[in-house]
């Protein structure tokens, strides 16, 4: 942060959603969903079970903006890949862990919610999901496998809920979390659910765009929702669905002066008395200038 200007400090609310992550995809098998991007607000709850963040004054200067990419979907036997954190000055949010894949790693990779268990592997058992960061999203569900037949991923965590676990007696894939519900655009807009998991019965995506699972072997899995930070469907034989990306939304009073750098895609409206703003993409080094 730089630059000196002659007005501010300004209260601002915010809202800072991470890119959500790849479902796993298990060639043959089970793979986790993908976990929704960390979730970080003090305009209402953020992600985790966490409170409102406190409240935030921004002196008159330049700000770094960054929205996270969603992890991209899986064409080959592997984990899901890792959204990309979102950034708001002070403010960031962890991209969204990985799904697991039952052929390669069967535990789902932590991040601002936890990706999705595969399911073990040569024995029955499960598999546990990702850790999600704490006060940003929950884990990851647990994927399970049966005497090498009823195998199933578990869901990707969401910003409001763990991912459901795979069950442990048949092939229905977990269920991704679910999101968080904010206010801040003037309308309530739930973000950040988890993906399902890969199953002969697929996992549902979590509320607030979490893609679903894929089926045995004929159906991909489902992308997350765009600009909601939620994760991608797990597979098995068919490419697994790509994270979400982020979102960067936050009001400034209307007497201050906001300039954006090149490459940011962003949107402007006055919600109450001051003026929001939605950020839905940035180019590398992105900046906002207050004054």
């Amino acid at each position: 942060m730089s630059g000196t200007f002659s007005v501010g400090p300004f209260a601002s609310t915010y809202l800072v959603i991470a890119g959500g992550a790849s479902g796993g995809r298990g060639a043959g098998a089970s793979g986790g969903g993908g976990g929704a991007g960390g979730y970080r607000s003090n305009a209402g709850t953020s992600g985790g079970g966490a409170s409102s963040e406190s409240a935030l004054s921004l002196a008159s200067g330049v700000y770094s903006v960054t929205v996270g990419a969603g992890g991209a979907s899986v064409t080959s036997t592997g984990l899901g890949l890792a959204g990309s954190n979102s950034v708001f000055g002070s403010i960031t949010s962890a991209g969204g862990g990985g799904g697991a894949s039952w052929e390669t790693n069967l535990v789902g990779q932590a991040g601002g919610s936890g990706g999705g268990g595969s399911g073990t592997s040569g024995v029955s058992g499960a598999s546990g999901g990702g850790a999600g960061v704490a006060g940003q999203g929950f884990a990851g569900g647990n994927g399970y496998h049966l005497n090498g037949v009823n195998v199933a991923g578990g869901g990707g965590g969401g910003a409001g809920a763990v991912g459901t676990n795979a069950p442990t007696s048949s092939t229905v894939g977990g269920a991704g979390g679910a999101g968080v519900s904010s206010s801040i655009t003037g309308s309530a807009v739930t973000r950040a659910g988890g993906g399902g998991g890969r199953g002969a019965t697929p996992g549902a995506g979590g509320s607030g765009g979490g893609g679903a699972g894929g089926t045995a072997s004929s159906t991909a899995g489902t992308a997350g929702g765009v600009n909601t930070g939620s994760g991608g469907g797990g597979a098995s034989s068919q490419n697994s669905g790509a994270g979400g990306s982020g979102v960067v939304i936050f009001s400034l009073p209307p007497r201050a002066i906001v300039t954006f750098s090149g490459g940011v895609t962003q949107t402007s409206a006055t919600v109450g008395v001051n003026k929001l703003y939605t950020v839905t993409a940035t180019d590398p080094g992105s900046t906002v200038t207050i004054g």
